[in-house]
Order: structure tokens, then C-alpha cells, then sequence
């Protein structure tokens, strides 16, 4: 298999379909391997008021079939097989009703386009490319049909779902700080509002203690929701107090490092839950927003590219979750005891960079699937995890370095929206689609119905 590095990418119909099937059990599927087996036909899904039919269920499971095993992946048991696809068909039976009754056609000139690039991608003429497809046993009338419904479901998530994707400052600050890995310092600017309590650095301690309890009952009324200005403007001692406290949005070097870090874990709209002692006395403060400094080239947040490589164990009938798990601790702790993680990946990893000691190079943010990012993001340089779920399987992962990506503040601003905006519209896109296909009338027929019950 080639190396997936864990890439996001949309494909044809066919080829998505495989791909989820690919993390499937080795079982046989020798009925669907005959293409001069004849099928009969008769309806095995209600789909609203359209039906999907046995013919079409096994010619789309045959081609998977024969999808996996020129890949030389494992073919899941065939009841299992046919079930994925029928669930696979279902929905994209209702998002191709709903992008009916939204209006959205694709016309032969598109499709044509997308087959051509498809071909210039592989470097290869529209004919010959062509030639390519049907000796992989794929008839063209089947491919240029699933190109079809592939830019129709994709214009049709782009109408319900990804043009309502939207991506505030203090999102892209938030994720840009979080590249960086822990510890890291987070450079985006904050906006504050603070209650002032002024005490004099020699004041005796029954001043300090009535001066605290007083904070402290306006820091319950504060964490009560009570209007914060309002707050500020009854009781803070600082020139500020008549703005509501607000100190507008300041860069982290200008401020006491000790409230940097008190807002650091805070969601905008949060006040810090306890008082700040500082060097005028007690302080209640709320951040109000982030957003990525606009100060100096120097000082802005930069995205960062992680060097790391990984040991990918796939789940099977083969290997269970349970031992998947497993087998990586063990590999974790043979590590830590001095073993090298490059001849482990060789040994053990199922995925295509395990020739190269499991290394996927410098990753960019947004390139790997939410779960590996994360847990690669909380690593030290060198530390390695503990086994990392994804829909591939199961990970071991280790950050080698880390290193500021390239492009000037604007570009890295640019690649964090484009990533945040992306992750936002694939959670938007799976609760739609779950809304759809509750919204549906689906109904199983035949032995289809008999597998739905078990």
C-alpha cells in the first residue's frame, strides 16, 4: 500500500468505498469473483421514494472485490462486505435525491473536464487512461457515472455544509498556538477586561485580608454572570475602571506574565476562577477574545511542521483491538529500554512508510486525521505516545523535531483558516448527513432486512 501519510483526499465513488473496506477482516468473497455469474434482480432497499436494487448492490460490491484484491488487501467476509455497501449506497442514494430536489446538475462538459484531469494526474492521455480503467475490470460507463455522483455529492455538500463553514481570529490564534507542541509560548494577542483592587506593597496583613475578601465576594458575582463593565466600573481602582475595565487587546510580552498564563486554558468569555495577586494588589480578570498578533513579523505566530514517523497496526480478525493495543505498548517500552522505533516500523507497521523506518516526514498542520494530530501536538520532541485510534487503526507515534513553516504571516494565517475551516466542515458534514439519514425513509428488503435485524 502506498504511503497513505495519513492525507485527506477525495476520490470516485468506487475508490472511497475500498478504501473504508480496507481496514476490514480477510475472509473469502469467491461468489462475488465471477463476473459471468448471473444476478437476479429484485429490490433490497427503499430509499424515500427510490429503490435500490440487487443487481446494483452486487455489481458495486464485486468491483470493491476486485478492487481489493489487486491491491493485495484483505476482503472482508462477503455478509459484511454487502452490508457496508448497502449502507454506503443508501446514503449516497439520499444526498443524490436531496442534490435533486436542490437543483444541482452536473453536466457532461464537467465530468469530461474532471476525467481529463484525472488522466493528466497520471500522466497519461484521456484514451489511454481510459484503456487503464477497463483492463482493472472497471467498465468506463460505471467509471464516468461515479465521477458524476462524486461532483454531485461534492457540489452538494458544498451548498449545505462547507459555504456555512465560518472561522473567527481568535480560532485561527487558538489553533496556530497549538501547533507548536506543549510548553510552547502562545503569542496571540489578548483581549482582556480586569478589576483592580489596589493594595500598597508595605500594607499590614488585616489591609491585605479586607482587600481580599472584598475581591473575592466581586469575583463570585462576576463568575455568577453578572455584567463584568458593570462590575469594573463600580469597583476597580484602576484610571480604566469608567471602560469597564477593558484593556483592549494586547500582545503577551506587554503583559504580567503571571495573567498570561491565567487566561492561557480560557475560553473567550471566561473570567479566571481565582484572584491574581500582583504587583498593585488584587486582580479579577476575563478575556474577552484572542486573535493572531499583528504585531512585528518577528513576534506572529507561525504555523509549525512536525518531523514524525509512526508503527501502524491495522484491526482485523487477525489482530483485535485489544492486542493492537497491546503489541504497541510493548513496542513503546522496548523503545524506551533502547530499542530503535525505525526497525520496529520496518518489522511491524502496515503502512507503506514502514520502508523508511515509518517516517512521514514534516508534517503541515491539517494533513493528518484529527486523532494523530492531536496526540502528535501534546509530544515533547523525541517522546513517543501511547497507541493513537484513527479509522486507519492503531498508532504508535514519535515527534523527531519541530520547525517553523515557511511563508510570510499572512500565508501561515491563510494555511491555518484553510485548515481550521476544514476540520469545522468535516464534523459539519458527518452530523448533516447523520440528520439526513434519520430524516430518510429507508426500509431493507430480503436478506438485506434479516442482516439489519441482527
Amino acid at each position: 500500500m502506498a504511503n497513505m501519510k495519513l492525507f485527506r483526499s477525495t476520490a470516485i465513488a468506487a475508490s472511497a468505498l475500498t478504501a473504508a473496506l480496507m481496514v476490514s477482516s480477510p475472509a473469502g468473497a469467491q461468489a462475488l469473483s465471477n463476473p459471468n455469474v448471473q444476478v437476479a434482480d429484485s429490490v433490497v432497499a427503499v430509499v424515500n421514494d427510490g429503490v435500490i436494487t440487487q443487481r446494483e448492490l452486487e455489481e458495486r460490491t464485486s468491483l470493491i472485490v476486485q478492487r481489493l484484491k489487486q491491491q493485495n488487501a484483505p476482503v472482508p467476509p462477503i455478509e459484511q462486505m454487502r452490508r457496508q455497501v448497502l449502507d454506503q449506497m443508501v446514503l449516497e442514494r439520499i444526498q443524490l435525491q436531496k442534490a435533486k430536489e436542490d437543483g444541482i446538475v452536473i453536466d457532461d462538459a464537467t465530468v469530461n473536464r474532471t476525467l481529463q484531469r484525472l488522466a493528466q494526474q497520471n500522466q497519461m492521455t484521456l484514451d489511454v487512461y481510459r484503456s487503464r480503467i477497463e483492463a482493472q475490470g472497471v467498465p468506463w460507463a460505471t467509471f464516468v457515472r461515479d465521477a458524476r455522483t462524486e461532483l454531485t455529492l461534492s457540489k452538494l455538500r458544498e451548498k449545505e455544509v462547507d459555504s456555512k463553514i465560518t472561522v473567527s481570529d481568535g480560532e485561527v490564534a487558538n489553533y496556530i498556538a497549538s501547533q507548536r507542541g506543549p510548553g510552547a509560548r502562545n503569542a496571540s494577542d489578548l483581549h482582556l477586561q480586569h478589576i483592580m483592587f489596589k493594595l500598597a506593597s508595605n500594607a499590614p496583613d488585616s489591609e491585605v485580608a479586607a482587600v481580599q475578601a472584598k475581591a473575592d465576594a466581586v469575583l463570585k458575582q462576576a463568575q455568577a454572570g453578572e455584567d463584568f463593565s458593570k462590575l469594573a466600573k463600580q469597583n476597580s481602582q484602576d484610571t480604566d475602571a469608567s471602560k469597564g475595565g477593558d484593556l483592549g487587546f494586547r500582545t503577551p510580552g506587554t503583559l504580567p506574565a503571571g495573567i498570561v498564563s491565567a487566561v492561557s486554558g480560557l475560553r473567550p468569555g471566561q473570567v479566571v476562577p481565582t484572584l491574581l495577586r500582583t504587583d498593585g494588589g488584587f486582580e479579577i480578570v476575563k478575556l474577552v477574545d484572542r486573535r493572531a498578533s499583528e504585531g512585528t513579523a518577528a513576534d506572529a505566530p507561525k504555523l509549525v511542521q512536525t518531523h514524525v514517523r509512526h508503527i501502524l497496526l491495522r484491526v482485523s480478525d487477525g489482530m483485535s483491538e485489544a492486542s493492537a493495543r497491546q503489541k504497541l505498548l510493548d513496542i513503546k517500552q522496548q523503545v524506551a529500554a533502547g530499542g530503535d522505533f525505525a526497525n520496529f516500523a520496518r518489522t511491524y507497521s502496515q503502512d507503506g512508510s514502514a520502508s523508511q523506518g515509518g517516517d512521514l516526514g514534516w508534517i503541515s498542520p491539517g494533513e493528518t486525521v484529527p486523532e494523530f494530530e492531536r496526540a502528535m501536538n501534546n509530544l515533547q520532541d523525541g517522546a513517543v505516545s501511547d497507541p493513537v485510534r484513527s479509522e486507519y487503526g492503531y498508532h504508535l507515534i514519535q515527534v523527531l523535531g519541530r520547525r517553523d513553516a515557511e511563508g510570510t504571516a499572512t500565508q501561515q494565517l491563510d494555511i491555518a483558516r484553510q485548515a481550521i475551516g476544514q476540520r469545522k466542515a468535516e464534523q459539519a458534514y458527518s452530523d448533516w448527513l447523520r440528520e439526513l439519514r434519520d430524516t430518510a425513509y429507508v426500509q431493507y428488503k430480503g436478506i438485506a432486512a434479516q442482516e439489519a435485524q441482527q
